[in-house]
């Protein structure tokens, strides 16, 4: 039989196929390949699995009963299967596990294993697969789901035997978690569901090549300390690998021995808490000034587990133009694929770190330390002169309706201290990320890289699902979501009901495509074309024999066995706030009335440089004075990005 080729998709078709009677394995206990796939979960300590059954998979679904010992919920989607897979990971560190069908319900999962791969979520995605012999006949259900996400994820398999099921999943579980994690697909034939085999545990896995380094080698080390003591403007760049590599305290202590700024990608959120003074926030596209200052003037800058994404580097060549480079990242690809380094280091973030931090008390031992007070009077400056402030004339509704910004900072001052954030895709998300108060690592989950609207719901279930198991319970998760996003997934509120994972959600209903609506008001000479939703343009005294909004998002909570509210002023959003607070047993949808025209700042312009950060319509802090820009130009229009 081939070797499988590490990180690449590979056929399990052995060169010369054993019939049954040819079965020349016979150690273990006899049973079906279905049966081994149960097992083999079982004995890997999986404890949840999300899944909807099929043609192509019922042999495995057959085996999952009561006596099985993980636990199964099952979704109304194979995307939102994929997407509580993924809120589960996050939320718990530990691998997501979904199950689906062939053809469509393999096509379905697609979107949320791109997702995970962008986020380097760790992920096993089992689907089925027709026969063997009905492999290239275009039978029915049947699609290349290897060749599909090949692109896509970690690694693919196709299982063809039922002797192979225990070894794939062995390798596929341990390829999702280990290195830069990601999403591995073990496209599962039912030849090899139904076909017999010998199971044994553990099993020898066969992955030549596949090695992640995990320290730093050779001088590297040595060569970081140095230009953090040749450096007066350090920062600390740091990004979702250090939240995947579980790198919070190591983190703070660099930040706490260099006295260096931290500044964070939007995956990054609540690495450290945002009470920690050294915290500037997240730098880029939407985030605060004094962090994209921070990177945009720091002569030295950082990388840890952060990939240089374009929401963060405006115009790359921009990016940072002053500053020499140190990358740490676990995945050699990474380094220099955006930004050459001067010192590239391999390995995982934490241990990395850890190393780290030794050498560079022995370089101050020797040389002492930097005198950063210059740079930390900027930075100071610059925090408090461009806050997050979402109060000022042009924020006020202009219609009667609530701030969405007002609405977040109420969700954030009244949660339980320990809550998981959740949130979909859109100004909502960029609301959240901004205004939440985040004082934990692992309590923000959001789709970064593939901004896939409709996430919100179902990583809520998983992410709820994840807290039950691990925390029992006791860490609530809210999800805030627009009413553009959650209508994307909202069957899941069906899943959220009957299987016991109640959410609590919170809809900032502006009754449009928020995020859409904001570039065709800056860029696109608000022309808003096919951005208006309808959902949400009654107000407070609207009569109810006009109230048409489609949907009635209170109706449809409550069609779903939810507590659905309804929020138009400032009181009652606080009093649905607290309501929402006091119910555990159920989920509570509030549907907020927001501002249509509120936006998100400040903005970088895709495709500008980060120096043309946007605080508010003509404020641009970091433009040289006496500039265009700097006495109140326009955002640069740019027609050739889409949000």
């Amino acid at each position: 039989m081939a070797l499988p080729t590490p990180l690449q998709a590979f056929s399990g078709v052995p060169k010369a196929p054993a019939s049954a009677d040819k079965q020349t394995i016979i150690d273990g206990e006899k049973m079906t390949g279905a049966q081994a796939l149960v097992r083999s979960l079982e004995d890997l300590g999986v404890t949840d699995v999300f899944g909807i059954p099929g043609g192509a998979i019922l042999p495995v679904y057959h085996q999952i009963t009561e006596d099985t010992k993980f636990r199964f919920v099952l979704m109304r989607h194979e995307q939102a299967a994929g997407h509580a897979a993924e809120g589960y990971a996050v939320a718990t560190g530990n691998v997501g596990v979904c199950i689906v069908t062939s053809g469509p319900g393999a096509t379905n999962v697609v979107t949320a294993i791109a997702d995970a791969n962008m986020d380097s979520v760790p992920m096993v995605v089992i689907t089925g697969q027709v026969g063997v012999g009905a492999i290239g006949t275009d039978a029915f259900q049947e699609a290349d789901i290897v060749g599909i996400t090949y692109p896509v994820a970690k690694h693919s398999y196709l299982v063809t035997s039922a002797q192979d099921i225990p070894r794939v999943l062995s390798e596929a579980y341990y390829i999702a978690r280990t290195g830069r994690p990601g999403p591995v697909v073990v496209d599962l034939t039912k030849t090899a569901q139904v076909g017999t085999m010998y199971y044994s545990w553990p099993q020898r896995m066969i992955l030549p090549g596949y090695n992640p380094t995990l320290k730093a080698h050779g001088r590297v080390l040595s060569d970081a300390a140095k230009l953090f003591a040749q450096s007066y403007r350090p920062v600390l760049y740091v990004g979702g690998g250090a939240v995947r590599s579980d790198a919070s305290a190591e983190v703070a202590k660099l930040a706490e021995i260099t006295g260096a700024p931290i500044v964070t990608t939007l995956p990054a959120r609540g690495i450290v808490p945002d009470s920690n003074p050294k915290n500037l926030g997240m730098l880029g596209m939407h985030g605060t000034v004094a962090a994209t200052a921070a990177a945009q003037r720091a002569d030295l800058l950082v990388a840890i587990g952060a990939r240089f994404d374009d929401r963060v580097t405006g115009n790359l060549a921009s990016f940072a133009p002053g500053a020499r480079v140190i990358h740490i990242d676990i995945d050699p690809a990474e380094i220099g694929k955006n930004r050459q380094p001067d010192v590239p280091i391999v390995g995982d973030v934490a241990t990395v770190l850890h190393d780290l931090i030794p050498e560079i008390e022995r370089t101050q031992a020797i040389q002492g330390k930097p005198d950063l007070t210059f740079w930390w009077k900027t930075l100071n400056e610059l925090r408090t002169e461009y806050p997050i402030d979402y109060n000022q004339p042009e924020d006020k509704p202009t219609d009667g309706s609530l701030s969405p910004q007002w609405v977040v900072r109420q969700l954030s001052d009244h949660a339980d201290p320990s809550t998981i954030w959740v949130s979909g895709v859109g100004q909502h998300q960029m609301w959240a990320s901004q205004l939440v108060d985040f004082e934990k690592p692992h309590s923000w989950i959001s789709s970064g890289g593939l901004g896939t609207m409709g996430f919100g719901l179902p990583a809520a279930i998983g992410a709820v699902t994840g807290s039950q198991r691990e925390f029992d319970g006791k860490k609530p998760v809210w999800l805030i979501d627009g009413d553009g996003s959650f209508q994307m997934t909202s069957e899941e509120l069906a899943t959220a009901t009957l299987d016991g994972t109640p959410v609590k959600i919170a809809i900032l209903n502006n009754s449009v495509y928020g995020m859409v609506r904001q570039w065709q008001t800056l860029f696109y000479e608000h022309h808003y074309s096919q951005t208006s939703l309808l959902d949400g343009e009654a107000r407070e005294n609207t009569p109810a024999d006009e109230f048409v909004d489609v949907p009635d998002f209170v109706k449809l909570a409550e069609a779903y066995g939810c507590v659905g509210m309804r929020a138009f002023t400032e009181e009652e959003a606080i009093a649905a706030i607290e309501k929402a607070n006091s119910i555990n047993d159920r989920t509570v949808l509030i549907d907020f009335r927001v501002w249509k025209d509120a936006m998100v700042w400040p903005m970088v312009a895709a495709g500008a440089s980060n120096d043309a950060v946007t605080y508010r319509p003509g404020t641009q802090p970091l433009m040289p004075q006496g500039s265009d820009q700097a006495n109140g130009g326009a955002m640069p229009a740019n027609t050739s990005d889409h949000a």
